[in-house]
C-alpha cells in the first residue's frame, strides 16, 4: 500500500483517469463495431457532453453530501479539493444524457453500449483506491475473515475496494452472457447494471467506517443509493416487463 498521501493521491488519479481514458476507447470501439455515429457527430456530441459535465457535477455533489463536514470547511474558505464518488459519477451522468437527450429530442436508449465500458472503468479506478489504502475513504472497518487486509496502520479490514471489483465484473459478465435476450428491450442492460450497483453500495457501505452519519446510522452515499434506487425502480421494472419470456422447452415427440 502507498502510504505517503502526495504519492497515494498521484497514483489514486493515475488510475482513476486510465480508467476514464480506456473506458471511452472502448466505448468508442463497441460503438464503431454497432455501426454507431461518432462521438462527433451531431446529437451524439450532445450526449457525451452531456454525459461528461453530469458526471462531474455529480460525482462531487454526492462526495459532499457523504461529507458534509468537507463541504463546512469549503464553505468557510478552506481551500481544499474534494474527493469524489463513483455513484455521484454514474447518476449524475445518467441525469446529464437525458437532459441531452431532451433538449436535442433524442428518444433512442444509449446506455446499453456504455455498460461494458463502465465497467472497465470502474474496476480500474477500485485499483487506485485499493493502492491508495488508508489515504483513500474506501477501506472496510476491521475484520477477522481470512482475507482482510492490512493498508498499514497493523489493522487487517474488509478489502472492499476488491469486493467492489467483483461484483462489477461479476454483473457486467452477467449482463454480457445474456446480452442478446436482454437486446429485446433497448436501455434493460444498462439498467440493471445501475440499481444493481446502487443495491450493492446501500448493502456493501455497511462494511465501510461512517465519517458522518444519517439518520438511521447510514452514511450519506447509502442515502443517495436508497433514494435513487426508488425512484429508478419504476423505470427498470417498466423495460423488466417488456422482456420475452424464455423460449418455452420443446418436447422431443414419442
Amino acid at each position: 500500500m502507498i502510504q505517503d498521501p502526495a504519492l497515494a493521491a498521484f497514483a489514486h488519479a493515475c488510475f482513476e483517469y486510465a480508467g476514464i481514458a480506456i473506458g471511452v476507447a472502448l466505448y468508442r470501439q463497441l460503438r464503431a463495431a454497432q455501426g454507431g455515429p461518432g462521438l462527433t457527430q451531431p446529437g451524439q456530441f450532445a450526449i457525451v457532453v452531456g454525459l461528461l459535465l453530469g458526471a462531474g457535477l455529480g460525482n462531487k455533489a454526492v462526495f459532499l453530501i457523504e461529507r458534509p463536514d468537507i463541504l463546512q470547511r469549503l464553505l468557510a474558505g478552506e481551500v481544499l479539493w474534494p474527493g469524489q464518488s463513483i455513484v455521484g459519477g454514474l447518476l449524475g451522468g445518467l441525469l446529464g444524457v437525458e437532459l441531452a437527450k431532451l433538449l436535442t429530442r433524442q428518444h433512442h436508449s444509449t446506455g446499453d453500449v456504455m455498460v461494458l465500458p463502465l465497467a472497465l472503468g470502474m474496476v480500474i479506478g477500485r485499483i487506485g483506491c485499493f493502492l491508495a489504502g488508508l489515504n483513500d475513504d474506501t477501506y472496510g472497518l476491521p475484520t477477522t475473515l481470512p482475507w482482510g487486509w492490512d493498508f498499514g496502520d497493523g489493522v487487517r479490514r474488509h478489502p472492499t475496494q476488491l469486493y467492489d471489483i467483483v461484483f462489477v465484473i461479476g454483473t457486467a459478465w452477467i449482463l454480457h452472457a445474456q446480452s442478446e435476450r436482454l437486446s429485446a428491450v433497448p436501455g434493460l442492460a444498462f439498467k440493471l447494471f445501475l440499481a444493481g450497483y446502487l443495491a450493492w453500495r446501500l448493502g456493501v457501505d455497511g462494511l465501510k467506517p461512517v465519517r458522518v452519519p444519517y439518520p438511521l446510522g447510514l452514511s450519506g452515499i447509502q442515502w443517495v443509493c436508497a433514494v435513487a434506487l426508488v425512484a429508478y425502480a419504476p423505470w427498470v421494472a417498466r423495460a423488466w416487463r417488456r422482456l420475452p419470456r424464455w423460449p418455452a422447452p420443446t418436447r422431443e415427440p414419442t
